[in-house]
């Protein structure tokens, strides 16, 4: 298949008010590899091509060089309804990931039914080298076992990750600081312990305190543990 086939739909999706000013969120993503599609357009496009041929060639040929073309993967990845094929082909695209915004739109449909397999295969994604493999498994782990699915042990795998990437740590702070919305007595003793890194920690407590789902009394307690430089 021609591969410029679905470039030629991105770019006649393309807003370039809009591709300005997501390029200024993007950092870490030379401009010139923005198009400026609109995620809802990029959406469509998805629901359109899914189960084709088209798409099924287009999933197979990595490595895409535009930002919307690496968003469109991922839709049409995680629409998948079966496990196995869902994971295999995040195995191979996940290395190609190279953006937060990429990454956070990832949200497979076959993982909604919470196979025994995959809390295990989030560890070893958490175990990874490749700073979006390891922020993808946080990802999963804030969206998906933090509820009814919750076991102690994940904030403990959580807690383990050391990652120098601020995108890492910025998830692992998300994580943590949804753990004390809804587990609060099981996450507080992170922080009262001080189990994780000094800025992870610290900015655990900032987004909590602007969470909506932390009730005032635990916003006064976790100000008190903000860890101070000495």
């Amino acid at each position: 298949m021609d591969m410029d086939a679905i470039q030629e739909r991105l770019f006649a999706l393309q807003d370039l008010k809009y591709r300005q000013f997501h390029a200024g969120l993007m950092p870490t993503i030379d401009k010139e590899r923005i198009i400026g599609v609109r995620m809802p357009a990029l959406r469509k496009l998805a629901r359109e091509l899914k189960g084709t041929a088209e798409a099924e060639a287009f999933l197979l040929a990595l490595p895409h060089h535009y930002y919307e073309e690496n968003n469109l993967h991922g839709l049409l990845l995680c629409a998948r309804s079966g496990y196995e094929e869902t994971v295999a082909g995040l195995e191979v695209f996940l290395p190609h990931v190279d953006n937060w915004a990429t990454c956070d739109l990832l949200s497979p449909r076959a993982f909604r039914a919470h196979p025994p397999q995959l809390p295990g295969q989030i560890r070893r994604w958490l175990d990874s080298r490749e700073t979006y493999t390891v922020r993808f498994g946080l990802g999963m782990l804030m969206s998906l076992y933090l509820d009814d699915f919750f076991r102690p042990e994940y904030l403990d795998w959580a807690a383990q990750v050391r990652h120098e990437d601020y995108y890492v740590r910025m998830m692992a702070a998300w994580y943590f600081a949804t753990a004390l919305a809804k587990q609060y007595d099981a996450a507080l003793p992170y922080l009262t312990g001080r189990r994780l890194e000094q800025w992870t920690h610290n900015k655990t407590i900032q987004k909590a305190v602007e969470s909506y789902r932390i009730t005032p009394e635990h916003k006064d307690a976790l100000r008190a543990l903000r860890w101070k430089n000495s």
